[in-house]
């Protein structure tokens, strides 16, 4: 007879899921190179609109919320940080690319001192300090990564680090369907803009990929909900950074990407440093 899992261990599988999820979406957004980001960005949006509204319904929920201001906010920080995101996939190797848009941890920890008056510790610094001795690893020593890229990837996890500060505000008055809805409500709009000046027409296989990227993604956000509904967010968002691992079996198998050992080291120093810096702030004060 079968043990049921505890809870954390259910956490910790919904995690893994969660991150495969999301590799599989940077695949898929990789697969599209040559599309317009504001393109992909749209019907990925489309996509993840129609599930949220489609869950809402089903709940007989508002999908206004309460913090709209909050709410817009974390859209916004959200489609910022999914273009540069986008466009870093279509410029760099896969791996690459999701290292430099996952410190987002340490933006949310800094910008939790302005947000939510959060303590800082001088050990919490040298954890901020070992990760950026890897990005400058990465991008020191691999010509396919530039400067601008570099300044692309940290904007990035600044502005997911600003959406995961709102979110952790929201949670305490708004449902998650909707806080997953008003990214969609902010970049379709913002990326229908964008579209006016730069579209195509895809080709049937672009469609398979865009409909893959929209399910994978929103099948991410999915199961990352469900794992921080079963357990401690200290206790599961160690797990997340499994999608960096992997990428990197993905851009091997899929694509040939290889790195040199100088940018493997950098990359084993931006986790090292993520991951310290949330075991410490699991930790009780």
């Amino acid at each position: 007879m079968d043990m049921p899992l505890s809870a954390t261990s259910r956490g910790i599988l919904y995690m893994l899921v969660a991150s495969l999820f999301f590799a599989l979406m940077t695949v898929f957004t990789k697969l599209l190179a040559g599309m317009p980001i504001a393109e992909i960005i749209f019907i990925r949006g489309l996509i993840a609109s129609v599930l949220c509204l489609l869950g809402i319904w089903r709940l007989r929920i508002s999908p206004l919320g309460h913090n709209r201001a909050g709410l817009l906010l974390r859209g916004l920080a959200g489609t910022v940080s999914l273009a540069q995101g986008f466009w870093l996939l279509h410029e760099i190797p896969l791996a690459a690319a999701t290292t430099l848009t996952h410190l987002s941890p340490i933006f949310t920890t800094l910008l939790g001192i302005w947000l939510v008056h959060e303590k800082v510790t001088w050990l919490q610094i040298s954890f901020f300090v070992v990760c950026f001795a890897g990005v400058v690893l990465i991008q020191g020593f691999d010509t396919r990564i530039s400067l601008v890229h570099l300044l692309v990837g940290i904007s990035a996890s600044f502005c997911m680090g600003l959406a995961y500060s709102t979110v952790k505000r929201l949670g305490k008055s708004e449902h998650p369907l909707v806080i997953m809805l008003y990214f969609p409500l902010v970049c379709v709009p913002l990326a229908g803009v964008g579209m006016l000046f730069d579209s195509v027409w895809p080709t049937l296989q672009q469609c398979l990929w865009l409909a893959l990227l929209g399910l994978t993604a929103q099948a991410g956000q999915y199961c990352m909900t469900m794992s921080y509904q079963a357990a401690a967010i200290s206790k599961v968002a160690i797990v997340s950074y499994s999608e960096v691992i992997f990428s990197i079996f993905l851009g091997l198998m899929l694509f040939g990407e290889n790195f040199n050992l100088l940018t493997y080291t950098g990359m084993a120093l931006v986790l090292l440093g993520v991951v310290l810096n949330v075991l410490n702030r699991g930790r009780p004060a």
